[in-house]
Formats: structure tokens, sequence, C-alpha cells
């Protein structure tokens, strides 16, 4: 089960995503659904796709009981890579 403490080490794809922090400003508030993952960067679907930059973003994912904040710069790395890679503190 995906909690808060154990979200980066699950797949993000299928989960409502809202971006709340970005070094582009013009995407702030882009919300929808997560379909696609690559090493660098989410695509999020909205009315269309948006490739969203994982470094220097914040990510509101809704889980099941809870809303948590990720900050990208911990998710940069292929996501088959980053379920297996052990996470000191975040």
């Amino acid at each position: 089960m995906r909690t808060y403490k154990n979200i980066l080490r699950h797949e993000l794809i299928g989960l409502d995503c809202e971006i709340v922090g970005s070094l582009n400003k013009s995407q702030l508030g882009i919300k929808g659904k997560i379909v696609e993952e690559t090493m660098k960067t989410i695509i999020i679907k909205n009315d269309g796709l948006k490739r969203i930059q994982k470094k220097g973003t914040v990510f509101r994912l809704k889980l099941p009981k809870e809303m948590v904040d990720v900050c990208g710069n911990f998710i940069v790395s292929r996501p088959e890579d980053r379920i297996k890679k052990k996470i000191k503190k975040w």
C-alpha cells in the first residue's frame, strides 16, 4: 500500500497529481493523472498531455488516504531503478 513514507519507492503512474511548485511558473496549478514517467520527466493527462520536468518541481500526489508533496529532485531517475534504490531520508 502506498503511503507518504514509502511513496518514493512505488510506481507513480495512475496517481492524481497537481504541480504546487516549479521553476517554470507557467506549470503551476497543472492537475491531472500521471500517465507516463521517464528518467527526467512525468507526463500528466488533463485536457491534453503535459510533459513536466522532475527536477525543480514539487508534485502533490493524491494517495488513497492522504495527500503528499514530493520534491521532484528525489525522483530523478528511471522508475525501475528508483523503486530498487534505498533512500535514506527525505
